[in-house]
């Protein structure tokens, strides 16, 4: 008797995996995606800009701050956080330590050198202001943005259509340089050409998010960038704000 079976083409293209939770609407979505865009202007403009608190502090409730956004989105939508960072996870990986990789290039290329503390300063400072700092800025400004735009549209018309990945893709590209962009503009000293450099920079960091569909890549690859920041230029006015 002939194989009736027949056997779907293999996909080339990295798309996101479908949920495993019932399906909430878009506007749900969305609607933390514009949430997510008033926090990320207004924990800089409040807490660094107007309070003007010391560095330190602010990046502690700015930290406290975004894991709340993420964690109120991932609890009102049913996400699975498991799922989330289970996806092409060696993948997700590999790109985002490439993403650093590149993102301490950009450092060592545009920083002049300069002195720092030393000791357990420096080994504080690496620890606060380049992994954690440089985590929770890569969860904000370029994770966060894009898996909620690709939840919101896993299943929509667009998604289906030949091309709708890279629809997708794009459009979650744009949400990621929105945030990164009004992140910045919190801080006084972002508010001119300068917010060019960062914006510019999210290319390179949205990129390991943007292929596995999981969130850890940006947090690796923004973390690399700080902790480049903090031990080559420790007074940098980029990369370490605020000022």
């Amino acid at each position: 008797m002939p194989d009736m079976t027949t056997t779907a083409p293999a996909s080339h293209a990295i798309e996101p995996a479908p949920p495993r939770h019932p399906p909430v609407s878009p506007r749900r979505h969305l609607a933390w995606l514009a949430a997510g865009v008033i926090v990320s202007f207004a924990l800089p403009y409040v807490f660094a800009d107007r309070l003007g608190l010391p560095r330190d502090l602010y990046y502690g409730l700015y930290g406290a701050g975004v894991l709340a956004l993420c964690a109120g989105w991932i609890v009102d939508t049913g996400q699975s956080l498991r799922e989330l960072v289970s996806r092409r996870v060696a993948l997700a990986i590999g790109l985002g330590v490439l993403a650093a990789a590149a993102s301490v290039a950009v450092v060592l290329a545009t920083e002049d050198a300069g002195s720092g503390p030393g000791g357990i300063e420096l080994a504080g400072a690496v620890v606060w202001r380049g992994l954690f700092y440089g985590a929770i800025d890569g969860l904000l400004l370029t994770a966060f943005p894009i898996i909620v735009v690709y939840a919101a549209l896993s299943e929509s018309r667009m998604r289906r259509r030949k091309g709708g990945f890279a629809a997708v893709a794009a459009i979650a590209l744009a949400a990621s340089l929105v945030f990164t962009a009004t992140y910045h503009l919190g801080y006084r000293d972002f508010r001119s050409s300068k917010v060019r450099k960062p914006v510019t920079g999210d290319l390179i960091w949205a990129a390991p998010v943007i292929a596995t569909a999981n969130p850890i890549g940006a947090p690796i690859a923004h973390a690399g960038l700080h902790v480049a920041a903090v031990t080559h230029s420790y007074e940098t006015d980029l990369f370490l704000p605020p000022h």
